[in-house]
């Protein structure tokens, strides 16, 4: 038995003992908990990675594989029931520049990944190896398609272990790659794509505008240049620990005065798609629904968020690790909403699972075309629906999405 073998196998002692912990039903506990355990065991084999218990709670077990391979690895976290035998997988695509625990698995006990779990499903969250890069890591070679090779790699090995149906949940860039597995898997026990606030093809001025990033970030990488800060950690963490201290950004009403860190946080969060950059402009209002009335000094501006406290905002942007965008993943995006084939494709046509695609009012907004593509292509169980007053965070980190968006994902 060579080292890593060694590793696995008491690392996946140490996950039954985190499942011992829980509260299973009587008579049952034995058989989750070996079952589990020898899940645990199969996935370690076909990952070739070790598993480590990285957080537990009542009723539940948090383990983490790292995968170590061309150079930057790539975490796969494992949310598991101690209660309950699992009858599906549920795999998490983060959004750009989020990792797994900051986009489903924040705040720690009341989020996406819980209620997938409580449902009956094991959930599997794939971070994008750029979370734990450097920016002198990531390369021009960082597009869609290096994220889907990355991801598919996970699903084959955890299909050849567990053989279990599953579906792909991703929100934002992460349910692009979502679409883009779909269209490419052979997809034999994939059940359904969920995508949270995400775009296909724009039409009109959208694509036009759309083609025009394309070429920003393209242009970006042709210079050497691979690789995208939003700097939301920093931003967050300055409106937490010193609201009322002055930010350097002016305000847009009067330029002789800044914003104070609180006030550019909420600003930000709430009107991005009127702050600079290449992309912003595809939000219909921003991160997150609220508002903001500027006063006749920043002291007297007035802001709220509408369903995201700010301090789960920090909370999620602290788990970041990098928290970098790769400007070949950004260029990708907008050759998909771009319509720009050429540049980058999602196979429409081969996408034969269910999709369910909930858009936020005020974050992608009302653009079904990647939806009808779909279904023109004979897949009839395709629904595009619109959740009113939210952001493009909100369905994830908002106080009632376990109630107004979380049960939209699983239709009855």
């Amino acid at each position: 038995m060579d080292r890593r073998q060694v590793l696995a196998a008491g690392a996946v002692g140490m996950a039954t003992a985190a499942l011992g912990s829980g509260t299973a039903a009587a008579g049952q506990s034995g058989g989750v908990h070996g079952e589990m355990a020898a899940g645990l065991g199969a996935m370690a084999d076909a990952l070739g990675a070790a598993p480590t218990v990285v957080d537990r709670g009542i009723g539940w077990t948090r383990t983490r594989f790292l995968i170590e391979d061309d150079g930057v690895p790539y975490a796969v976290d494992v949310v598991a029931d101690t209660a309950q035998r699992p009858r599906s997988l549920a795999y998490l695509l983060p959004g750009g520049g989020l990792n797994f625990t900051a986009n489903f698995f924040t705040p720690r006990e009341r989020n996406l990944a819980h209620h997938l779990r409580r449902l009956g499903h094991l959930v599997i969250g794939i971070t994008p190896r750029e979370d734990l890069a450097t920016a002198a890591d990531i390369g021009a070679g960082w597009g869609l398609a290096a994220h889907r090779v990355d991801a598919r790699r996970v699903i084959d090995a955890v299909d050849a272990a567990l053989r279990l149906p599953y579906q792909l949940i991703g929100h934002s860039a992460g349910a692009a790659l979502a679409l883009d597995l779909a269209g490419r898997g052979d997809g034999r026990r994939l059940e359904r794509v969920v995508l949270l606030d995400t775009t296909g093809p724009y039409e009109g001025e959208p694509a036009v505008r759309a083609g025009q990033a394309r070429d920003a970030f393209q242009s970006l990488i042709d210079q050497g240049s691979y690789a995208n800060d939003p700097g939301l950690e920093g931003l967050l963490a300055r409106a937490l620990s010193d609201p009322d201290g002055a930010s350097p950004v002016p305000r847009p009403v009067d330029p002789t005065t800044r914003f104070t860190n609180a006030g550019l946080a909420h600003y930000a969060l709430i009107r991005t798609n009127t702050l600079p950059g290449p992309a912003n402009w595809i939000y219909r209002q921003g991160h997150a629904a609220g508002t903001y009335t500027f006063g006749a000094s920043p002291a007297e501006d007035r802001f709220t968020l509408a369903h995201s406290p700010l301090p789960v905002w920090g909370e999620a942007t602290g788990d970041l690790g990098s928290g970098l965008v790769p400007h070949a993943l950004l260029r990708d995006l907008c050759a998909i909403w771009a319509g720009d084939d050429a540049t980058y494709r999602i196979a429409w046509d081969r996408i034969r699972a269910e999709v369910v695609w909930i858009n936020m009012e005020l974050g992608r907004g009302d653009h079904p075309l990647g939806a009808h593509l779909i279904r023109r292509n004979g897949n009839r169980h395709v629904t595009f629906q619109v959740v009113p007053g939210y952001g493009h965070g909100d369905p994830v980190w908002g106080e009632q999405s376990d109630i107004e968006v979380w049960p939209l994902l699983t239709p009855k």
